[in-house]
């Protein structure tokens, strides 16, 4: 399968532009998974779901199935965070898995980046991070896009993972 990332630094339009990528690329007939990295407890279902009681009562994991998705929790009960290598051996295949965060990992990634935020470009620190897609136009020797230029942004990582 192929793999690429977005990472940046908070509010600087990783969310909207990993959705528009999805959308774009099962456009053009692919199959497309995800990958979200969240620095805090994340919580999937709530208090008084069946499954949350479930998880809270001590299973470890919880497996939630309906006609129109299924969805499988695992609690880590004090244990490490799987390592990103882990969960995408979870994944079914697909033509393509885009990554959200994971700034530190290995695979090829673009750099979202507002000017608003106020913060400077991870790049020049990370070789893993391949080009900026920012709304201005922030000194880097790498390719620049404009955030909003999904089609274009698209179209490079089709090409650097060949697709």
């Amino acid at each position: 399968m192929k793999i690429y990332g977005i990472t940046g630094t908070k509010n600087a339009g990783k969310t909207g532009l990993m959705e528009r990528l999805i959308t774009e690329f099962t456009a053009r007939g692919l199959s497309v998974s995800t990958i979200k990295h969240a620095h805090h407890a994340t919580e999937i279902d709530h208090e008084g779901r069946d499954s949350y009681r479930h998880r809270t009562a001590g299973a470890g994991q919880v497996l939630v199935s309906s006609p129109v998705r299924w969805a499988l929790m695992t609690e880590l009960r004090g244990a490490s965070e799987p390592a990103l290598d882990d969960l995408l051996q979870r994944l079914d295949p697909v033509d393509l898995i885009l990554i959200e965060g994971y700034k530190q990992a290995p695979h090829p990634k673009i750099e979202a980046h507002r000017t608003e935020t106020g913060r400077p470009l991870l790049s020049p620190d990370n070789p893993s991070i391949r080009a900026v897609a920012s709304n201005a136009n922030p000194a880097t020797a790498l390719p620049l896009f404009h955030l909003d230029d999904t089609t274009a942004i698209a179209n490079f990582i089709a090409t650097e993972v060949g697709l």
